[in-house]
């Protein structure tokens, strides 16, 4: 009885580190998730339904009401505003850890109000526990015409897309952009649509997944980016969390107790 009742500590030891099955964005962002500038969640809203298979809220990142300084350092070229990233807003998952050769999963739905020569963008990047850049997943982009996942003056993803040629599609109306929803500057806004992306985490470790969206040349005619599903290693990124040190401490000395408790049973 008292090695099933050691058994059962270590259980719920082991389960100390792992976050609740529910859905991830039920409840809003999650805790342990850090928001800069704009961020939320929504269910279906104008132009955005839910994604794809999903019954649930979706989160969001927009440049609307963003932060000064948010972008991504070199990216993005020429264009005929002012060449440069302004305002947006990031959201960044918490610490997640994976075994060599894990598939990180997710959807994305890019929506602008912005077009033309002051084309705005946003990306999925991955990070390591020090918020260092490990890999760009994509980077979506304004295009008036032809693919917009990158985009105009942008790298290539580094995840598989689905579908793989992504173009804009008309209409703009979402409350994130605030009062940009519904409205247009010159050709190029409209939304992408749900687009899923795979990408293969080759090196063990613990990361984080980042999406941003930010201004270009200007902080007016504002864009954002929908996301959903995210899925590492085929389970819900919440259940693939790093027990933090604490719970790391509680499994060390249940595991050693249960060791202790087998020793003295061989014992008797």
């Amino acid at each position: 009885m008292k090695f099933k009742t050691f058994a059962s500590t270590v259980a719920l030891c082991l389960a100390a580190g792992t976050a609740s099955a529910s859905p991830l964005f039920n409840s809003g962002i999650p805790a342990g998730w850090t928001s800069v500038g704009t961020t939320g969640t929504s269910g279906a809203d104008g132009v955005v339904g839910l994604a794809p298979g999903s019954t649930t809220p979706y989160a969001w990142v927009s440049t609307n009401n963003g932060v000064n300084g948010v972008g991504l350092p070199g990216i993005g070229g020429s264009s005929s505003g002012s060449g440069q990233a302004t305002n947006g807003s990031t959201l960044t998952s918490s610490l997640f850890g994976v075994t060599a050769n894990t598939v990180l999963t997710f959807y994305f739905n890019f929506i602008t109000s912005d077009g033309a020569g002051w084309a705005d963008y946003a990306w999925a990047r991955l990070l390591d526990a020090s918020d260092n850049e490990v890999a760009l997943i994509f980077t979506a982009r304004t295009t008036p015409g032809g693919n917009s996942v990158p985009g105009s003056n942008m790298p290539a993803p580094g995840a598989t897309l689905s579908p793989a040629t992504v173009t804009i599609q008309n209409g703009t109306t979402w409350s994130p952009l605030g009062g940009n929803s519904g409205g247009c500057f010159d050709t190029g806004c409209g939304h992408t649509g749900w687009i899923e992306s795979t990408y293969n985490i080759a090196s063990a470790g613990n990361y984080k997944l980042q999406f941003g969206v930010v201004n270009w040349g200007d902080t007016s005619w504002q864009t954002g980016m929908a996301l959903d599903g995210i899925l590492v290693g085929g389970k819900p990124i919440e259940e693939t969390n790093v027990p933090e040190p604490a719970s790391l401490a509680l499994i060390g000395l249940g595991l050693a107790g249960l060791a202790a408790a087998r020793r003295r049973r061989k014992m008797v």
